[in-house]
Formats: C-alpha cells, structure tokens, sequence
C-alpha cells in the first residue's frame, strides 16, 4: 500500500527528528505529500463555581502560544532541513483530537507520530500514540523512542 499525504505529529523533543526522518523515508517511497502538526497542548481554564469567565489572572494569550509555536516548529522544520513545500501547522488543544481531526479533514492517510512505549499505569492511563491509534480513521505508525 502506498500513501499520498502524511502527517507527522511532533512536540519538539530530539527524539521527534528520529520520527520525522522515519515518516520522510516513508514519504520519499511514496512521493507523498508530508504535513508537520504541533499540537500547543492548552485548555483555557474554567470559571469557578457561578464565574461565566475564568479570572483575567488564569488567561493565556492564545495568539501569542500559537506565534511561540509557529516560530518553533520553522526552527525545527529548518534543523532538520525539510522543504518549504512539507506543509507546517500549529493548533491550540487537546493533541490526540487535533491530530485525529487535522487527519479527517485533510485526506491524511497515514499519521506517523512517536511513542514512548509505556507500560504500567502510563498505558493504563493512556498517552497520545494510543488515543489517535484507536480514534483515527486511517492508519496510523508509532514510532517508538527513547524515555
């Protein structure tokens, strides 16, 4: 089977090169379209008890973390020498559910992302790899890393 667009989930630690190098490779076989996502992991906080909006003291400014994480995803697309045309974006949210959604409305057929390979409670728990594994709708390769 071969794959027309792929989408690679990173989060910037060193292991993320490894994952991207393995989706390229997959990439290049193909001649594939490749997307970089970057998930900003953030869920505005709630009011507490009868507040409507959360006070202005809890606020993050969104705009400015979707501009922190733009700017680093471009360092990272630059370290790692991707082209201009392997497609970069960044979104506010929970990542299993960006990764899932950015997939279904793309025509993504293959996600590649990595997984630490957690045993224990950390499975129990469930981690990113795991909860886009069982919700996406194409398929999905988990590239194992380092703890």
């Amino acid at each position: 089977m071969s794959y027309s667009h792929i989408l690679i989930a990173v989060d910037f630690p060193d292991a993320s090169a490894h994952v991207v190098r393995r989706a390229a490779d997959i990439a290049r076989q193909d001649a594939a379209t490749m997307s970089l996502l970057h998930v900003v992991d953030y869920l505005p906080p709630l009011g507490f008890a009868d507040d409507l909006l959360p006070a202005p003291a809890l606020l993050v400014d969104e705009k400015e973390l979707l501009e922190h994480g733009t700017s680093s995803l471009e360092a990272f697309a630059r370290k790692l020498g991707l082209p201009a045309e392997v497609r970069r974006h960044v979104v506010l949210g929970a990542p299993h559910q960006q990764i899932v959604e950015y997939a279904n409305t793309n025509g993504v057929d293959l996600i590649v992302l990595g997984s630490h390979g957690r045993h224990g409670l950390g499975r129990l728990l469930g981690s990113t790899a795991n909860a886009v594994l069982n919700h996406a709708a194409c398929d999905v390769l988990a590239v194992r890393i380092a703890a």
